[in-house]
């Protein structure tokens, strides 16, 4: 059983990439980092270079598990088996500092916990759970039950101070850190991957999705300030969202919700998206 851990973008495509094209659902995440990456830069998220991985049962066999890492995130798990997370945690440990620091892990919930018990083992570190979410993939898309009036558009480069605060109010709300959030509001928008809803003239939601990867695109984020909610306009920007990702060729539609907040994972449900499996991110303290 053996993990190849490369600081090469191009090395971890050729050894991995077909692992994660077989896979795309439950490789969501790695699958849309790698895009942005190869598209952007290797220093998109970061200064520190990016971390790669994949995982074979024996030398030259069959890629059964990969993970990634991108300064200052925490790693991020793919597809693999327990045992898999468990090697990586020990070898991960063994290598230290000076190849990747750890503080955290996320990915699917089971390899999450199998990963942080290795880990705990190996560097005696506790665990706290930063959050934990269920992905979603669509069915057959359907109105919301009681669509909100309004219309959706695809957001212009004239919207761009807007989209810039709404995903900074967002990346606040559900506590997560992105550097470079202009960057990124000006690539989606390039790309056309923002959209609003708007009512009265006036944007009142925002919703993005990822480019279409072997298939695969996934919504987020959705937003909507908290002013205006209570109207519908998150499922209507939503369904808006999922019907542009199908018409661009996606033939999986994702998106992952927040297991602490009931009314997000009622609504999408509701549009058509159903369960895939439960993820967790967890993080480590000395």
């Amino acid at each position: 059983m053996t993990w190849t851990l490369t600081t090469s973008l191009d090395d971890f495509r050729a050894g991995a990439g077909g692992f994660l094209d077989a896979r795309p659902v439950e490789n969501t995440v790695l699958l849309t980092v790698v895009h942005r990456l190869a598209e952007h830069g290797l220093d998109v998220f970061g200064e520190r270079p990016p971390v790669f991985g994949w995982w074979s049962r024996e030398p030259g066999g069959p890629v059964e598990g990969a993970f990634l890492r991108t300064p200052p995130f925490s790693p991020r798990l793919g597809v693999m088996p327990d045992e898999a997370a468990a090697g990586l945690a020990t070898e991960l440990a063994a290598a230290g500092a000076g190849f990747t620091e750890v503080d955290g892990v996320a990915g699917g919930e089971s390899a999450v916990r199998a990963f942080a018990a290795a880990w705990q083992a190996a560097t005696g570190a506790a665990e706290s759970v930063r959050s934990s979410e269920r992905l979603y993939r669509l069915g057959e898309l359907t109105e919301p039950p009681r669509p909100p009036a309004g219309r959706h558009r695809v957001a212009a480069p004239a919207d761009r101070e807007l989209l810039i605060a709404w995903y900074e109010a967002f990346l606040l709300e559900v506590g997560v850190q992105l550097p470079g959030v202009p960057r990124s509001v000006d690539e989606r928008v390039a790309a056309g991957l923002l959209h609003l809803w708007e009512d009265g003239g006036h944007p009142v939601a925002m919703a993005g999705n990822s480019p279409v990867i072997v298939g695969m695109s996934r919504i987020g984020p959705v937003y909507t300030p908290p002013e205006r909610r209570g109207h519908g306009y998150a499922s209507g920007i939503t369904a808006a969202a999922s019907a542009y990702a199908r018409a661009r060729g996606a033939s999986e539609v994702l998106l992952y919700t927040d297991l602490a907040n009931p009314t997000s994972n009622s609504i999408y449900q509701k549009i058509g998206y159903r369960p895939v499996e439960d993820c967790l991110a967890l993080d480590f303290r000395r």
